[in-house]
């Protein structure tokens, strides 16, 4: 290589190292920072079945990525094969090179992971290094799914409210269509009506419409929502490689077949937990069986893990307290009981529903802001300032803040009057 593409690559490996330490909140905008030099767009998008809360991830011009939905992506994603499907150095002639992207018809160029993610960049300009851009997001799309996987608390937290979000986003537009294309066609199929070319021409475009709406809405449930007993069947797969290679016998206790499905976060969440407690289990001496039980009492995931080792567990130990952060940021619950001699058992119960909103909370907790609504919560179940901080990724000066604003907009004095004010005012 000469001066000039060994200055190129060093700069193209300072930036996907940066790309990899970014949260899954910035990794759209910092890989496009690192593909911007390579060929130039107006955009960049990520569509992702990993993220529930946040399925598209993206970065550039305003007008494209706040208006792409996941209906476009999906329809792009359908028309580009895998990597491993075709030839890394043939020319892409089978990818879609135009798409509806934010409601109007553009230029694209998009790629597909194995994992199954998709990136797309709109309005691509000049030669386009298909081999490299692909390479770079197998690894993007590789990191993506990772940090997934290990379910950090603050993605936790995003993930829920942005679930709860297009929840509702998603059951307004349902409405909303509904209702106008059911006038419609209660218009085009009255007896007064005589234009009978016109009446057939609505009437296949409300149908058509209709379909098509249902179809959005079917798939946001699929990426929002996934069935329990499908959660735990991955939580198995996940845990195999222990046994293969020589680690303790795990048990597995199934959930109910017909179980509530489990919000995406939740999913990842239970997977998370799981695999952590098994490995900070695992690490102690004389371990040689671990039972898993899930279980869902239709508001709650019931997660129940047991090992036959020392028992020397508590709540303190540096690998539980991890795995009690991602458990605080869904606002659930952990328990450890450890018997000297007999083994540890850790229980873990996570909501399935997000917290009530400002507008749903009533008398004076809807004056408290999202933040120090966060803080009340943990603060009243007993939670001290250091646990809320490292759950919430603020300082405990800050937390103390918080706690000083709620209990004065509350007009409660300490803690336990903090609990029962939210108590009764739910």
């Amino acid at each position: 290589m000469d001066g000039h593409q060994d200055t190129y690559s060093i700069e193209l490996l300072q930036g996907m190292a940066v790309v990899a330490s970014s949260s899954l909140l910035r990794i759209a905008g910092a890989f496009r920072a690192v593909l911007e030099p390579v060929v130039q767009h107006s955009a960049l998008v990520i569509f992702t079945e990993d993220c529930t809360g946040r399925p598209r991830k993206k970065a550039g011009d305003p007008s494209i990525v706040e208006g792409v939905t996941i209906a476009e992506l999906d329809a792009v994603r359908q028309r580009t094969p895998r990597r491993r499907d075709a030839s890394a150095h043939a020319a892409p002639t089978d990818r879609p090179t135009t798409a509806v992207i934010a409601g109007a018809e553009r230029p694209i160029a998009a790629w597909l992971a194995d994992t199954g993610a998709l990136l797309v960049l709109t309005d691509p300009r000049g030669p386009i290094d298909d081999a490299l851009i692909g390479a770079l997001w197998e690894i993007v799309a590789a990191e993506i799914r990772q940090q997934v996987t290990t379910a950090a608390p603050d993605y936790l937290r995003d993930s829920r409210a942005a679930s709860s979000e297009r929840a509702d986003a998603i059951a307004e537009l349902t409405d909303a269509h509904a209702t106008t294309l059911e006038s419609i066609l209660a218009v085009t199929r009255s007896r007064q009506t005589t234009a009978e070319d016109a009446r057939r021409a609505v009437t296949e475009i409300a149908s058509a419409a209709m379909v098509q709406l249902r179809a959005v809405s079917d798939r946001d449930r699929q990426l929002a929502s996934e069935p329990v007993a499908q959660a735990f069947a991955r939580l198995k797969d996940d845990l195999r490689p222990l046994a293969r290679f020589g680690g303790p016998e795990v048990q597995f206790i199934e959930p109910p077949v017909d179980g509530r499905a489990l919000p995406g976060e939740v999913a990842h969440a239970g997977r998370a937990i799981v695999r952590g407690t098994v490995l900070a289990l695992v690490e102690q001496s004389t371990v040689g069986r671990v039972r898993v039980q899930w279980d869902c009492d239709g508001s709650n995931l019931l997660i129940g893990i047991r090992d036959d080792g020392p028992g020397e567990l508590t709540i303190d130990t540096p690998s539980v307290q991890q795995l009690g952060a991602r458990v605080t940021a869904l606002r659930g619950d952990l328990q450890v009981q450890a018997t000297p001699g007999w083994g540890s058992e850790l229980h873990v119960s996570l909501p399935l529903d997000p917290p009530p909103t400002a507008q749903s909370r009533s008398g004076a907790a809807a004056a408290l802001t999202e933040r120090e609504w966060s803080v009340a919560e943990l603060a009243a179940g007993g939670a001290r300032n250091r646990a809320i901080a490292e759950a919430l990724t603020i300082s405990e000066n800050t937390v103390k803040f918080h706690v000083a604003n709620v209990l004065r907009k509350l007009g409660v004095a300490s803690r336990v009057e903090l609990a029962a004010a939210l108590s009764s005012g739910r």
